[in-house]
């Protein structure tokens, strides 16, 4: 499958997530997260951002615990992270915020 965004063809898998991470862009990223039925704000793109710079210094997707403790120290949610974390992203940390952010679908994760 694919996503064509402005004249830049980029390769899906049959769910929607990026084939190759390094095809995400800010404009890849609006798009998946319409096709979420998100609009994003100032506080999905510091997510999106950390996510992303997680991703880029391991190559792989940060775990729930990685991202909430972004949002709670960070963002200043405290323990009220993780329940933050699954109102924006209400189908699940990996159904929406990995795609959104441009990861492969994790294969060993089944919650999200």
């Amino acid at each position: 499958m694919s996503l064509i965004v402005g004249e830049k063809t980029v390769s899906t898998d049959d769910e929607g997530y990026l084939m190759n991470p390094d095809d995400w862009s800010k404009e890849v990223c609006e798009r998946l997260a319409k096709s979420e039925g998100i609009e994003l704000n100032d506080e999905y793109w510091k997510i999106i951002t950390c996510m992303r710079d997680y991703f880029d210094d391991h190559k792989i997707a940060p775990g729930t615990r990685i991202v909430a403790k972004f949002i709670a120290e960070d963002l200043g949610y405290g323990k009220k992270a993780r329940n933050y974390l699954f109102k924006i992203f209400p189908y699940g940390y990996v159904k929406q915020a990995c795609k959104i952010a441009g990861m492969r679908r994790p294969r060993s994760w089944s919650t999200g």
